[in-house]
């Protein structure tokens, strides 16, 4: 298949920065259509913790790979990067530009690097560092690696289970090494349009608490109790993100309400640091600092400016 436009546009940035009203403006104006790139929205039954887009926006524009995948299953990045490839090109071949909107690094580095996921064996000498690592020095300091290195999954694992810090470790080391990105080769297949939208931090952490409050009133409790009567539980992988495993305490009664409601609030400006952390490493990627009361269109302007 020859596919002629192979621009794809890029919105990343920090959890509640305003990446999804950012792309759903740019899809009116290109033809647009929206491709996910935000681990947890994968997830079916799980609209409010991720804060999906409304039907009304989804049915406005298309949109590509949203609740979809059952909350007991893991998403490896090989097996995102093969389906939004899928969706990239099936959104070119009708002659519409594709715009992938998310803030998981590990899912937009294996578009935009040339990343292979054959399968490689375990390095047993570097678990065996790793485990000598968390002996010598502490859980607290492998959590703080994996943090560094891969903050969705960081979010995901409880900072004492050294098992699986260890094995999100050797996971993503399997797959990309943070040091050497510099040393990935783009991948030239497409031509795409970095975009990091984000916000001076005292006001992103304003609007980060500002949410977790709204989805409260939206019924995210509700909506958690629901995933238990289902059969998920705190083991289930996508239960593990953040505003999900701190209400399961809050239910478990080893948290008050408002202890739980904090710990979402807090846990999410933190994520957030780290998202920040990671783009700031994307060299070619256009910085977008969006003003309090800025008009979504002036920025949708500044990315096709950006993007001529």
């Amino acid at each position: 298949m020859t596919i002629g436009n192979k621009k794809v546009y890029i919105i990343g940035g920090p959890t509640a920065a305003g990446k999804s009203i950012v792309a759903l403006y740019l899809a009116k104006r290109v033809k647009g259509e929206i491709v996910n790139c935000d681990s947890v929205q994968l997830y079916k039954y799980m609209d409010i913790g991720s804060a999906k887009p409304s039907q009304k926006d989804m049915k406005a524009i298309p949109h590509h790979l949203y609740g979809f995948v059952d909350p007991a299953d893991d998403i490896t990045v090989a097996q995102y990067q093969k389906l939004a490839f899928e969706k990239i090109d099936e959104i070119l071949a009708r002659g519409n530009t594709p715009i992938v909107v998310g803030g998981t690094g590990l899912y937009l580095n294996s578009l935009i690097y040339k990343m292979s996921f054959a399968a490689k064996p375990i390095n047993l000498k570097r678990r065996d560092e790793l485990e000598h690592l968390a002996e010598v020095r502490g859980n607290e300091y492998l959590f703080e690696l994996l943090s560094a290195v891969d903050p969705d999954a960081a979010a995901r694992i409880h900072p004492n289970n050294i098992r699986k810090i260890i094995r999100a470790i050797e996971a993503y080391e399997l797959g990309s090494k943070l040091e050497s990105m510099d040393k990935l080769e783009p991948n030239t297949k497409y031509d795409f349009k970095i975009n990091i939208v984000n916000m001076e931090r005292e006001w992103l952490y304003t609007r980060i608490n500002r949410r977790v409050d709204k989805l409260m009133e939206e019924g995210l409790l509700k909506e958690v109790k629901h995933l238990l009567s289902m059969g998920y539980n705190s083991e289930t992988p996508a239960m593990k993100g953040i505003g999900y495993k701190e209400l399961l305490l809050y239910l478990d009664g080893k948290a008050t309400l408002e202890e739980a409601v904090n710990n979402i609030k807090t846990n999410t400006r933190h994520y957030a640091k780290r998202q920040l952390t990671w783009f700031k490493r994307y060299e070619n990627a256009h910085w977008i600092e969006i003003q309090k009361g800025q008009m979504v269109g002036n920025v949708v302007d500044e990315i096709l400016e950006a993007s001529k």
